[in-house]
């Protein structure tokens, strides 16, 4: 199965801990996710915090259905783990990297993953652009309430 990973950057006018707690937070989410609105009644379920915390959504076609595991935390990084059940199963890799860059962070959100041969061919022609626009919207969001406090 072919691997893909995708990479979108931004850099946001606060500290890396400011950052940091609206991505360590699956609650905080909300406030910036890119999939945030897709499915006015979307069910979440939250569980823990810190690393081994869940959230899970179930929603409608659009929204679909899946879960994230927090896997580990540092002050530079959070990493999740992403498990789309509906409309399609996969399981990636999401990673965000916070590097301080003078009173700022630069962001680097990436998504890894192993696709089989439909899903790579598919990927490249429609995924890749979708989840393109959804990170860069994302990140646009989490800038704002990062740089609103």
């Amino acid at each position: 199965m072919p691997a893909f990973s995708q990479t979108h950057e931004t850099t946001i006018a606060a500290p890396p801990a400011t950052v940091h707690a609206l991505i360590d937070d699956f609650r905080a989410w909300v406030r910036w996710s890119p999939w945030e609105g897709l499915d006015p009644d979307l069910r979440r379920t939250y569980d823990g915090a810190g690393v081994g915390s869940t959230y899970a959504w179930a929603g409608n076609k659009q929204a679909g259905e899946g879960r994230m595991t927090l896997t580990s935390l540092t002050p530079e990084q959070v990493v999740v783990d992403l498990e789309f059940l509906k409309p399609f199963k996969a399981t990636n890799v999401v990673t965000f990297d916070l590097t301080p860059v003078g009173d700022a962070t630069r962001v680097a959100w990436t998504m890894s993953g192993r696709r089989n041969l439909l899903f790579a061919v598919l990927g490249r022609l429609f995924f890749d652009k979708a989840i393109a626009k959804d990170f860069e919207k994302g990140l646009a969001s989490l800038k704002a309430a990062a740089e609103q406090g």
